[in-house]
């Protein structure tokens, strides 16, 4: 007779590879009945006879933590995060892993790193952080515990997964050229690695084509937040010499923008040109619906658990950086100066 696993329990019992792992051995994190429910069904399946055997030989807890630092306060609420994550629990559950999300808690009370430790994961994916190079974030990725990195790279034994934000810029910047744009203002995001790469793609590409980038047309505002936008926009707006684009942070930001523009009486797409960035739902229904760049968050996603539980299960492995690219989603706020030009 085949070895019961704690893969057939879960499937029997209809819950996660880790609640079972976690009532087998009675964790207070799980509740009473499905403690019962797990205990009994193992039972009846035989496992009982060999999973202490199996538990020493996994060391395993089969509990992947997340670490997600939201400064905007949004939370799952941000539809790109909020895919990423999806994917990465669906990757992670077909292979026999949960997630969980690590606490957001005061660095001095309490470490990432010890957290993670104390929960007990196998692995812990980094996916939004403020500063990479904060010690407690430093001490983590330097550990022992196999991490996996969103959108950063590290000189540790960690592996990446990089949204392409070289490409996403360029694939913006060539586009709008393409349409006539010459005079393209850039309100971009928050100090990160992801806002210098693409604000340095974006000098790069205006400068390939010999095109000025007025220091006015460069404004910071805030990733997913569209106060700042609606500022930047108002800014931009009453300059003697306007962009004919704005290019914004991303999508959800881009409605403040919105808002300023049509507070002055503005339509993009007639009047101006404006494109975002993420591709989020939202962006195609709006009216007039908004080009922008629609990165690829369930692959981003898939990849995480992919390369993590890898490390996990063979630490031997060579540290892999993936570059994952999205596209260009035509909406109706570009308008095409060269038939204006005619």
């Amino acid at each position: 007779m085949a070895e019961v696993t704690i893969k057939d329990i879960a499937k029997e019992c209809g819950v996660s590879f880790s609640t079972v792992s976690k009532s087998l051995k009675g964790s207070s994190e799980i509740g009473e009945a499905t403690i019962r429910l797990v205990q009994e069904t193992a039972k009846k399946m035989g496992y009982r006879a060999n999973s202490a055997a199996r538990e020493l030989r996994t060391k395993r807890s089969y509990d992947i933590g997340v670490l997600f630092e939201d400064a905007t306060g949004s939370g799952l609420q941000h539809q790109y995060f909020a895919s990423i994550f999806d994917s990465l629990n669906i990757s992670a559950n077909s292979l026999g892993y949960n997630i969980s999300f690590l606490n957001n808690v005061s660095h001095e009370k309490t470490s990432y790193l010890s957290q993670a430790k104390y929960r007990g994961f196998d692995g812990v994916v980094i996916a939004s952080i403020d500063n990479f190079k904060r010690p407690d974030i430093q001490e983590l990725i330097h550990s022992d515990i196999p991490v996996c990195l969103l959108d950063y790279t590290s000189n540790s034994d960690c592996s990446s997964v990089l949204s392409d934000n070289e490409n996403g810029i360029r694939q913006i910047v060539e586009y709008l050229i393409s349409m006539g744009h010459k005079k393209i203002a850039y309100i971009y995001g928050d100090s990160s690695d992801v806002t210098n790469v693409r604000l340095d793609t974006f000098y790069e590409i205006m400068k390939e084509h010999n095109l000025p980038v007025p220091k006015e047309y460069i404004i910071k505002g805030i990733y997913h937040e569209p106060k700042s936008s609606e500022t930047a926009t108002n800014r931009l707006l009453k300059l003697p010499d306007r962009p004919t684009c704005i290019l914004y942070p991303d999508d959800f930001a881009y409605l403040g923008g919105l808002k300023a523009l049509h507070e002055h009486n503005v339509l993009p797409g007639k009047d101006i040109s404006t494109v975002g960035y993420d591709g989020i739902f939202m962006s195609s229904v709006l009216t007039p619906a908004l080009t922008t760049y629609a990165q690829n968050a369930r692959e981003i996603g898939r990849q995480l658990a992919s390369l993590l539980i890898q490390r996990i299960e063979n630490p031997a492995l060579d540290v892999q950086i993936v570059r994952v690219k999205g596209q260009i989603r035509e909406g109706q706020t570009v308008v095409d100066l060269r038939l204006l030009s005619k």
